[in-house]
Protein backbone atom coordinates (compact mmCIF):
# COMPACT_ATOMS: atom_id res chain seq x y z
CA UNK A 1 0.00 0.00 0.00
CA UNK A 2 0.91 3.49 -1.03
CA UNK A 3 0.83 6.60 0.94
CA UNK A 4 -1.72 9.08 -0.34
CA UNK A 5 -0.90 11.89 -2.14
CA UNK A 6 -2.24 14.64 -0.49
CA UNK A 7 -1.69 18.41 -0.98
CA UNK A 8 0.25 20.11 1.20
CA UNK A 9 1.44 16.71 3.38
CA UNK A 10 5.22 15.92 3.27
CA UNK A 11 6.14 13.60 0.76
CA UNK A 12 6.66 9.91 2.05
CA UNK A 13 10.85 8.89 1.65
CA UNK A 14 11.44 6.46 3.91
CA UNK A 15 10.48 4.77 7.15
CA UNK A 16 6.67 4.44 8.25
CA UNK A 17 3.57 6.41 7.37
CA UNK A 18 -0.18 6.10 7.98
CA UNK A 19 -2.65 7.63 6.59
CA UNK A 20 -5.37 7.67 9.45
CA UNK A 21 -9.30 9.68 8.36
CA UNK A 22 -12.68 9.97 9.43
CA UNK A 23 -15.38 11.00 7.55
CA UNK A 24 -19.23 12.66 8.65
CA UNK A 25 -21.80 13.19 6.02
CA UNK A 26 -24.75 15.66 6.46
CA UNK A 27 -28.13 16.48 4.99
CA UNK A 28 -27.50 19.82 3.66
CA UNK A 29 -24.83 22.79 3.16
CA UNK A 30 -25.75 24.72 6.08
CA UNK A 31 -25.44 21.85 8.63
CA UNK A 32 -22.52 21.17 7.09
CA UNK A 33 -20.67 24.59 7.25
CA UNK A 34 -22.42 24.71 11.25
CA UNK A 35 -20.49 21.15 12.42
CA UNK A 36 -17.47 22.72 10.55
CA UNK A 37 -16.82 25.24 12.74
CA UNK A 38 -17.17 22.97 15.79
CA UNK A 39 -14.58 21.01 14.85
CA UNK A 40 -12.59 24.13 13.41
CA UNK A 41 -12.67 24.84 17.45
CA UNK A 42 -11.96 21.58 18.63
CA UNK A 43 -9.55 21.42 16.15
CA UNK A 44 -7.46 24.46 17.36
CA UNK A 45 -7.87 23.41 20.91
CA UNK A 46 -4.81 21.34 21.07
CA UNK A 47 -5.00 21.45 25.24
CA UNK A 48 -8.16 19.25 25.07
CA UNK A 49 -7.80 16.64 22.82
CA UNK A 50 -7.05 14.13 25.17
CA UNK A 51 -10.60 15.17 26.89
CA UNK A 52 -12.43 14.15 23.46
CA UNK A 53 -10.34 10.76 23.57
CA UNK A 54 -10.35 9.37 27.30
CA UNK A 55 -7.99 8.16 30.23
CA UNK A 56 -6.15 6.24 27.67
CA UNK A 57 -4.83 8.24 24.75
CA UNK A 58 -1.97 10.58 24.64
CA UNK A 59 -1.94 14.13 26.66
CA UNK A 60 -1.34 17.25 24.58
CA UNK A 61 -0.47 20.28 25.92
CA UNK A 62 0.68 23.49 23.98
CA UNK A 63 3.80 25.52 24.17
CA UNK A 64 5.37 28.81 22.93
CA UNK A 65 8.86 28.94 21.42
CA UNK A 66 10.00 29.51 25.35
CA UNK A 67 8.65 26.45 26.38
CA UNK A 68 5.84 28.03 28.39
CA UNK A 69 2.68 26.46 28.66
CA UNK A 70 -0.21 28.64 26.77
CA UNK A 71 -4.21 28.53 26.25
CA UNK A 72 -4.64 29.99 22.55
CA UNK A 73 -4.59 28.53 19.19
CA UNK A 74 -1.40 27.53 18.21
CA UNK A 75 1.07 28.82 15.49
CA UNK A 76 4.16 28.24 13.95
CA UNK A 77 6.92 28.36 16.06
CA UNK A 78 5.16 26.49 18.89
CA UNK A 79 5.64 23.18 20.49
CA UNK A 80 3.77 20.36 21.17
CA UNK A 81 4.28 18.08 24.32
CA UNK A 82 3.31 14.60 24.49
CA UNK A 83 2.70 12.06 26.98
CA UNK A 84 1.79 9.03 25.48
CA UNK A 85 0.30 5.85 27.65
CA UNK A 86 3.52 4.01 28.93
CA UNK A 87 7.11 5.07 29.53
CA UNK A 88 8.49 8.13 28.25
CA UNK A 89 12.25 9.36 27.26
CA UNK A 90 14.17 9.90 30.16
CA UNK A 91 16.22 12.91 28.63
CA UNK A 92 12.68 14.71 28.30
CA UNK A 93 11.48 13.71 31.62
CA UNK A 94 8.63 11.08 29.92
CA UNK A 95 7.57 13.44 27.00
CA UNK A 96 7.92 13.62 23.75
CA UNK A 97 8.04 16.86 21.80
CA UNK A 98 7.29 18.14 17.86
CA UNK A 99 7.34 21.50 16.99
CA UNK A 100 4.36 23.24 14.75
CA UNK A 101 6.44 23.90 11.33
CA UNK A 102 3.55 25.04 8.96
CA UNK A 103 -0.50 25.72 9.10
CA UNK A 104 -2.11 26.64 6.49
CA UNK A 105 -5.12 26.21 4.48
CA UNK A 106 -4.12 27.28 1.13
CA UNK A 107 -4.05 23.36 -0.75
CA UNK A 108 -8.05 23.73 -1.45
CA UNK A 109 -8.92 21.22 -4.52
CA UNK A 110 -11.88 20.75 -6.88
CA UNK A 111 -14.13 18.93 -3.80
CA UNK A 112 -12.87 20.83 -0.80
CA UNK A 113 -13.94 24.20 0.23
CA UNK A 114 -12.10 24.66 3.64
CA UNK A 115 -9.17 22.69 4.55
CA UNK A 116 -6.90 23.39 7.45
CA UNK A 117 -3.50 21.56 8.31
CA UNK A 118 -1.25 21.49 10.90
CA UNK A 119 2.42 20.03 10.08
CA UNK A 120 4.27 19.32 12.93
CA UNK A 121 7.63 17.73 13.48
CA UNK A 122 10.05 15.80 15.80
CA UNK A 123 12.05 18.55 18.47
CA UNK A 124 14.74 19.18 21.19
CA UNK A 125 12.89 20.64 24.59
CA UNK A 126 11.72 24.82 23.76
CA UNK A 127 14.07 26.73 25.88
CA UNK A 128 16.14 24.24 26.93
CA UNK A 129 19.69 25.34 25.74
CA UNK A 130 21.66 22.39 27.14
CA UNK A 131 19.69 19.95 25.32
CA UNK A 132 19.59 20.19 21.46
CA UNK A 133 18.80 16.03 21.08
CA UNK A 134 15.42 15.76 18.86
CA UNK A 135 13.11 14.15 22.02
CA UNK A 136 10.62 12.20 20.62
CA UNK A 137 10.49 8.78 19.79
CA UNK A 138 10.67 9.34 15.53
CA UNK A 139 13.59 10.94 13.92
CA UNK A 140 13.91 14.98 12.71
CA UNK A 141 12.51 13.86 9.40
CA UNK A 142 9.17 12.54 10.16
CA UNK A 143 6.56 14.63 9.89
CA UNK A 144 2.52 14.53 11.14
CA UNK A 145 0.02 16.54 9.16
CA UNK A 146 -3.07 17.21 11.56
CA UNK A 147 -5.82 18.34 8.40
CA UNK A 148 -9.78 19.16 9.15
CA UNK A 149 -11.92 19.73 5.70
CA UNK A 150 -15.38 20.63 4.77
CA UNK A 151 -16.78 19.77 1.41
CA UNK A 152 -20.67 20.91 0.35
CA UNK A 153 -22.09 18.04 2.72
CA UNK A 154 -18.94 16.02 4.65
CA UNK A 155 -16.15 16.97 6.62
CA UNK A 156 -13.32 15.14 7.48
CA UNK A 157 -11.14 14.74 10.29
CA UNK A 158 -7.11 13.10 9.20
CA UNK A 159 -3.79 12.75 10.79
CA UNK A 160 -0.92 11.77 8.08
CA UNK A 161 2.10 10.40 9.04
CA UNK A 162 5.32 10.26 7.24
CA UNK A 163 8.92 9.83 7.25
CA UNK A 164 8.45 7.72 10.13
CA UNK A 165 11.90 5.93 11.65
CA UNK A 166 13.15 5.48 15.26
CA UNK A 167 15.37 8.22 16.92
CA UNK A 168 18.84 7.21 17.57
CA UNK A 169 20.38 10.31 18.60
CA UNK A 170 18.94 9.83 22.51
CA UNK A 171 21.01 8.10 25.37
CA UNK A 172 21.40 4.14 25.55
CA UNK A 173 17.94 3.84 27.12
CA UNK A 174 16.15 6.40 25.14
CA UNK A 175 17.78 4.36 21.90
CA UNK A 176 15.85 0.95 23.45
CA UNK A 177 12.85 2.85 24.61
CA UNK A 178 12.83 5.06 21.33
CA UNK A 179 12.72 2.05 18.81
CA UNK A 180 10.26 -0.01 20.69
CA UNK A 181 7.42 2.48 20.38
CA UNK A 182 8.59 3.61 16.79
CA UNK A 183 7.83 0.11 15.77
CA UNK A 184 5.10 0.08 17.45
CA UNK A 185 4.12 2.99 15.24
CA UNK A 186 5.09 1.53 12.14
CA UNK A 187 3.46 -1.11 12.76
CA UNK A 188 0.15 0.02 13.12
CA UNK A 189 -0.27 0.50 17.26
CA UNK A 190 -0.42 4.32 17.08
CA UNK A 191 -2.67 4.90 13.97
CA UNK A 192 -4.95 3.15 16.32
CA UNK A 193 -4.65 5.64 18.74
CA UNK A 194 -4.36 8.64 16.18
CA UNK A 195 -8.03 7.20 14.42
CA UNK A 196 -9.23 7.74 17.83
CA UNK A 197 -8.74 10.88 17.56
CA UNK A 198 -10.14 11.84 14.11
CA UNK A 199 -13.22 9.66 15.30
CA UNK A 200 -13.85 11.50 17.73
CA UNK A 201 -12.94 15.03 16.79
CA UNK A 202 -16.25 14.46 14.63
CA UNK A 203 -18.59 13.07 17.70
CA UNK A 204 -20.73 16.07 17.55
Amino acid sequence: MKPKQIPGVPVQKKGGFHDTESYKQFDDTEKTIEQYAVLKQRFLSVNEWKSYCGENFADFRLHDSLGEYVERIPKVGDYIRIDIPGPGGFEAKGYDWVEIVEINNHHINKDELENLMIICRPSSIPGDEKNRHINHFYSAEATSTFMISRTKNSVKAAIYGRNESPNWNANFSDKIRNFSVAVGGMIGISKIQWKKLSDQFLDF
